[in-house]
């Protein structure tokens, strides 16, 4: 019995991801679909998309390749136990000062229109998650919904995370792996969707990243943070003979 009901809900999932991509391509005219079509005969359409991704940017290849694949997100997937897994990827870059970090961000936040900039420094945990206020013209609690609420099916860009309140940082554990806000407060007890990816950019802990020592060593975000990201980037502003002239 469990075998046919897991059957019958692949063959369902089957049908509505075929509807689905019956109902994108009626919606495309004949130009567009002569041009998804060159794309996908083009061999080099991955490094063409690499290479539109932060034009302001000069060089970090890598880093546009992992904000690429965020973009696109992964395949979220639900276990025959009904346990849903997540498929948006958290990226954070972490790095010298002015090497380039919040211009990837605030260039994603121009790229999607739904996604959120915020900072951690002034960010609270309600700010981000989500906060009950009484309504004045009412008088009646209401959810006001925060910066990874208004995200959802977007991203969510947090600058400055790693400094970030301990307390605000432990908000956010449910939101990065659950994707969900579960709120208890005043009455009201919802679980709220926060289906978002997360970029985070975030300064080593002595100022400049130190080589010597790991990634745990040069940031301070605790460790549950740290494995719910599932790319990390360091930038490091290596000096040359050129730099070390002009400087």
């Amino acid at each position: 019995m469990c075998a046919r009901a897991v059957w019958c809900a692949c063959v369902d999932r089957r049908h509505q991801t075929q509807t689905r991509i019956k109902r994108v391509l009626d919606s495309m005219t004949p130009m567009q679909l002569k041009n998804v079509e060159s794309m996908n005969n083009d061999d080099a359409v991955f490094n063409k998309l690499v290479n539109s991704v932060a034009l302001t940017v000069h060089g970090h290849a890598e880093i546009k390749r992992g904000l690429l694949l965020m973009l696109f997100g992964g395949v979220q997937k639900r276990t025959p136990e009904g346990i849903r897994l997540r498929g948006d990827i958290n990226v954070c870059i972490v790095g010298d000062p002015s090497t380039a970090k919040s211009q990837f961000l605030k260039w994603t936040c121009q790229f999607l229109p739904r996604a959120v900039y915020t900072s951690g420094k002034a960010s609270s945990s309600a700010g981000l998650t989500a906060s009950v206020i009484k309504d004045p013209d009412t008088g009646e609690f209401c959810v006001e919904a925060g910066a990874l609420m208004l995200a959802d099916n977007s991203v969510c860009c947090i600058d400055e995370f790693d400094k970030m309140d301990p307390g605000d940082q432990v908000a956010i554990h449910e939101a990065m792996e659950q994707q969900t806000i579960s709120i208890t407060k005043a009455g009201i007890q919802a679980t709220l969707n926060a289906r978002t990816s997360i970029l985070a950019a975030a300064n080593p802990a002595f100022g400049r990243y130190d080589k010597t020592k790991t990634l745990r060593q040069n940031v301070t975000i605790s460790a549950p943070i740290l494995s719910r990201f599932d790319l990390f980037f360091v930038v490091v502003d290596d000096m040359n003979e050129v730099c070390a002239t002009c400087w």
